[in-house]
């Protein structure tokens, strides 16, 4: 299980030794969760064209578009309540999905450089989720969370799911950034501590931390109940992405 990361997206494709360009395929499978990219001059591009299909449909309380890669996957066999970001009581595995551990960290400096092109439909995200092989194992560092109704508000934090060892704190701070440019958002990753960086400047701590590792995910998604927000023809987002790097402190 690789903890260390340099990743410029050299192409021709994605690293199929570091990511799986599926948005957790266990609740739904691995065609209907397949993320819409492409990788050329240095960069990863994430989007949604206006064809793509729903992701778990009829299962997913609202209509979400997503396109995604992570960076490991582990569900268990179908039928099972086992695997990583459940979000219903009980959900169970539709799909069976081989193992796969491309880069899983246990602290660390982790970052992304990116930028985003989005709606008040869409939005963009970078996390660090708990691989669940455990239910207790499920805190998530949310790096960078960015809607488009709002785009100065910069969503960053500590999720706690169901880890009853975690506090929630997560939240929206206020940035005057241009999310269209390239910005670096970073965490530096400790014991008990976490510290959430823009561009090298710190803009907030956490006084605790999941002690597990974790997988790297990316995404860009589409609410098509907010269409009413952007009338007329159905826009593209994008997630446009140069590096991501874990390193040691």
């Amino acid at each position: 299980m690789p903890a260390r990361l340099d990743e410029h997206f050299t192409g021709p494709d994605l690293d199929p030794a570091v990511w799986v360009p599926w948005y957790l395929p266990h609740w739904s499978s691995r065609a209907a969760s397949a993320a819409t990219y492409e990788v050329r001059d240095g960069e990863l591009r994430l989007s949604i064209p206006p064809s793509q299909g729903l992701w778990a449909e009829g299962i997913h309380e609202t209509p979400l578009r997503v396109s995604g890669i992570q960076s490991a996957n582990f569900a268990g066999p179908v039928g099972s309540t086992v695997g990583g970001q459940p979000f219903l009581d009980g959900q169970r595995v539709r799909e069976e999905q081989p193992e796969f551990w491309g880069c899983t960290p246990r602290y660390g400096h982790v970052e992304i450089r990116m930028r985003a092109v989005i709606t008040p439909r869409s939005m963009v995200a970078f996390w660090l989720s708990g691989i669940e092989d455990r239910p207790e194992r499920s805190g998530e560092i949310c790096v960078v969370e960015v809607f488009g109704t709002d785009p100065h508000a910069v969503g960053m934090g500590l999720h706690r799911f169901r880890d009853p060892r975690l506090t929630e704190e997560w939240e929206q701070v206020t940035l005057p950034i241009d999310i269209t440019a390239f910005h670096t958002y970073g965490v530096d990753w400790r014991p008990g501590a976490l510290e959430f960086t823009v561009d090298g400047r710190v803009v907030k701590r956490v006084g605790q931390a999941p002690d597990y590792a974790v997988q790297l995910e990316l995404a860009v998604f589409d609410f098509p109940g907010r269409a009413h927000l952007v009338p007329g023809e159905v826009p593209t987002p994008e997630l446009i992405v140069s590096h991501v790097r874990v390193t040691d402190l």
